[in-house]
């Protein structure tokens, strides 16, 4: 158990231990982003679980990129007051907080932002919300790059430890770097250079909006999953190369967007997620559900065959392995092994915010999560972000 509990670095951040909370969208926020008492509650409650670093949920840096009700924002000056709260309550219990800031991209539902979703192109529609996105131009991707940049700012002055840049789960970032999503032939497509260039600017623009001294960590789809090819392990690892050289802290690897549940690989809770929807969809939801069921199922570690292409490539950034990570001796040989360097955890810390101190003092061996997925099921019926294994309430 030495090496999970000993203590670590990212990016200069000091933790305590090598389990990480993963950004997880909570839904508790206000309707205008603004940081609630029952956002602080939780992660109050994981601070004094014991897990070394805590990921909130995805912050939206705009109006536009908002994807939820009750996504906590970053996207204004008058959020700060919460924000310091809630990063002042984590460092009192002895964990440390990096926001991540995200722009939902397509998946930013019109109903939610009343504007047209924006995307690197235009064709098709969401699966979801059904939108049809807005090609970004050129003037839309200097403003967006700019919003990562006050984020990030105002990251800084609430007391951050840093920012993670949500490039993963179709988001907007991941759909500029994935050759599914962005078939752009200008600048900021076409090849994987020019994919991968908005990320390198909204570094760039992070940098010299905070001094160059907030260090910056990329959430990365490794696998899309999407119905054409997207992002591939083989891709992602040139991206993580380049992330490198831009001296960023740490990746952490995930997969799949809107078009499967290779995210949350488990139960497909058909019902559910059909209920969130309008009545004229559900029919056919419930048909795209079920052929999600066998190739989502839940297997151990779905995210390590793609580290292992990755972390190789690497000469000192950390990678952080998430998605099916269950037991402690899972833990223990992922790190043992080198396959990554951290360990980040969603589902469990969900149903056990006490988890990893109970992991480090014997008093459990692995996660009680089945992977039920009613929590997410909870989250498109804009229910607050709880385990619900025993179902929704009525």
């Amino acid at each position: 158990m030495a090496r999970l509990f000993e203590n670590a670095d990212i990016g200069g951040i000091e933790l305590k231990n090598r389990l990480i909370h993963s950004a997880t969208h909570e839904g508790m926020a206000a309707p205008g982003g603004e940081i609630t008492p029952e956002l602080i509650k939780r992660y109050r409650n994981l601070a004094k679980g014991g897990v070394g670093l805590i990921i909130p949920g995805y912050m939206y840096i705009s109006g536009q990129g908002k994807a939820f009700e009750g996504q906590a924002g970053v996207h204004h000056d008058g959020l700060l007051p919460g924000l310091i709260k809630l990063v002042d309550e984590v460092h009192r219990h002895g964990a440390k907080i990096v926001f991540q800031i995200a722009h939902g991209g397509r998946q930013s539902p019109r109903k939610i932002t009343g504007q047209p979703p924006m995307a690197p192109s235009s064709f098709g529609r969401d699966p979801a919300s059904m939108d049809k996105p807005k090609a970004a131009t050129d003037q839309d991707i200097a403003r967006i790059i700019d919003d990562f940049a006050q984020a990030a700012r105002r990251a800084q002055r609430a007391g951050a430890d840093g920012v993670q840049l949500h490039c993963a789960h179709g988001y907007l970032l991941n759909s500029f770097l994935s050759p599914f999503f962005n078939v752009r032939k200008d600048q900021w497509g076409g090849c994987p250079e020019n994919m991968f260039r908005i990320v390198r600017e909204v570094i760039s623009a992070i940098r010299r909006e905070t001094g160059g001294g907030l260090p910056v960590l990329v959430k990365l789809n490794a696998n899309d999953f999407t119905p054409k090819q997207g992002i591939t392990p083989e891709l992602a690892a040139q991206y993580a190369v380049w992330l490198e050289e831009l001296d960023v802290a740490a990746a952490e690897i995930s997969s799949g967007t809107y078009y499967s549940f290779h995210t949350t690989r488990g139960e497909v809770p058909i019902n559910d997620l059909a209920k969130a929807l309008p009545l004229w969809k559900r029919p056919i939801a419930r048909l795209v559900f079920k052929g999600q069921l066998e190739p989502c199922k839940f297997r151990p570690l779905y995210n390590l065959q793609a580290a292992e292409v990755i972390k190789p490539r690497l000469s000192n950034m950390p990678l952080i392995l998430v998605g099916g990570v269950r037991t402690l001796a899972e833990m223990e040989d992922i790190l043992a092994r080198g396959k990554a360097d951290f360990i980040s955890l969603s589902r469990p810390l969900i149903r056990e915010p006490f988890l990893p101190q109970r992991l480090m003092e014997g008093k459990a061996t692995e996660a009680q999560c089945t992977s039920c997925n009613m929590c997410l099921a909870g989250m498109f019926n804009n229910l607050p972000l709880r385990c619900y294994a025993d179902g929704l309430p009525k």
